[in-house]
């Protein structure tokens, strides 16, 4: 009986990149807050902020914490496909507004290694999560893929396409869901960040100035 010889079948997780960077992204998450977290101190400690550069960094933070703050009131996970409000204009506003923040924050110390790291770091941990969401949402609403002909996955289009059927879709901004995904803490988080932007740096050089 002639042998055939066939290479063995390749596991579906090492067939799979998004589950093969998942992982890695699983892994580098917190080591990478870590870095990110020293390396802002380090800026900061480095040299004072700029009034100008932190007042400018508003023109960024700002518009991301509303973005996040608009999307999280239309989000209906894993019930509903989200596509009014911001949802009609980008497939992501929730990561768009993460981002616009970063670089808020990024430019308010004037510090490109801190915008590199942020940058490389979104690329890493959410290029894997938007392709993850996609297929979760291809498998579960049908209606995605025509969604995703008319609405670009994360640049907004500034006018829309909206179906019919879209436009009469329960798309109005909940309050409630604004609460439930706790979307507050990002505002929060925010304000903690300028503090420290204002006054982390005096406290940092007193506690030093005291050790000596």
């Amino acid at each position: 009986m002639a042998s055939h010889n066939i290479p063995p079948k390749p596991r579906i997780a090492e067939r799979d990149w998004i589950a093969r960077w998942q992982r890695v992204a699983r892994r580098i998450r917190v080591p990478l807050g870590f870095l990110t977290a020293a390396l802002y101190l380090f800026e900061l400690w480095r040299r004072a902020p700029l009034p100008a550069a932190v007042a400018f960094s508003l023109a960024l933070v700002l518009p991301g914490l509303w973005l996040r703050a608009y999307a999280s009131g239309y989000v209906k996970k894993n019930l509903e496909l989200a596509v009014t409000g911001p949802y009609a204009h980008t497939r992501n506003p929730l990561y768009l507004g993460s981002m616009l923040i970063a670089a808020g924050f990024a430019g308010a110390l004037l510090s490109w290694p801190l915008a590199l790291v942020l940058a490389g770091g979104f690329a890493v941990i959410y290029v894997p999560v938007i392709a993850s969401e996609e297929r979760f949402l291809r498998a579960t609403f049908p209606a995605f893929d025509a969604y995703c002909r008319r609405v670009p996955r994360l640049i907004p289009r500034l006018s829309t396409e909206a179906s019919p059927k879209d436009q009469s879709a329960h798309g109005a901004f909940s309050f409630a869901l604004y609460c439930k995904h706790r979307e507050y803490n990002a505002a929060i988080g925010a304000a903690l960040l300028y503090l420290s932007l204002l006054f982390l740096r005096q406290a940092l050089a007193a506690i030093m100035h005291g050790l000596r």
